[in-house]
């Protein structure tokens, strides 16, 4: 099965914007129902749309499915080369990328949920082409810590290890937040968890940079 989600329709911008609204009623829906228990019937009605209309922009509910969750890890793939973008420390990129990883899973927090129920429900390759997208990203988390490790920012650590730990706790205020969000705001747990990961890693030399570190970092981009 192809990777990508095709559309009868030639006008890209009305593809987009029809796609959306699909999207927003799927995430809406698998995530309260469930993707198996969800029909296009019900997809169509919650986007306000004719079901005759969604085939125009998908063949089938497992396209919708797929359009869901690119549409997360597409984000990831934007926010997070954007917010080190002209930052030259290698420990401020680490602690922003962690930043716009925990705000973009914020802007998720369904889409995020449903990636750990539903991707399952996803053919091999795309399963495939999901996990690679992610991959790529968290690539750029791991070569940030490579840096902070060669310049002697951190200590010596397995990177992958850490990179998805980081991506655990980014999760986690989604997977978790039935618990964390009447208790904490988005801010504290960002900074929270930064503190908390870096607590440990940091060289003397990374613990002076650390504390260096402009005052307002953690705050929504």
């Amino acid at each position: 099965m192809s990777t990508k989600v095709t559309a009868s329709v030639e006008n890209p911008e009305l593809v987009q914007k029809r796609r959306a609204q699909i999207v927003r009623a799927a995430t809406k829906l698998f995530s309260s129902n469930g993707f198996n228990n969800t029909t296009i019937k019900e997809l169509a009605a919650e986007a306000g749309i004719s079901q005759g209309l969604i085939y125009l922009y998908v063949r089938e509910k497992e396209d919708v499915l797929l359009l869901v969750l690119q549409q997360v890890v597409e984000e990831y793939a934007v926010e997070i080369p954007r917010s080190i973008v002209g930052v030259k420390s290698p420990l401020e990129c680490l602690v922003r990328a962690i930043d716009a990883y925990c705000r973009v899973v914020d802007r998720h927090l369904a889409a995020t949920t449903l990636a750990y129920q539903a991707t399952k429900s996803l053919s091999q390759s795309r399963r495939n082409s999901i996990q690679e997208s992610e991959m790529e990203t968290n690539a750029i988390i791991g070569e940030i810590i490579r840096d902070c490790i060669g310049q002697g920012i951190l200590r010596s650590v397995n990177v992958d290890i850490l990179t998805y730990q980081i991506v655990f706790a980014a999760h986690g205020w989604a997977l978790k937040g039935w618990y964390f969000k009447p208790r904490i705001g988005l801010d504290e747990y960002i900074s929270d968890t930064i503190d908390i990961i870096l607590n440990g890693l940091l060289t003397p030399e990374g613990q002076d940079l650390f504390d260096s570190l402009p005052d307002g970092l953690f705050s929504p981009v």
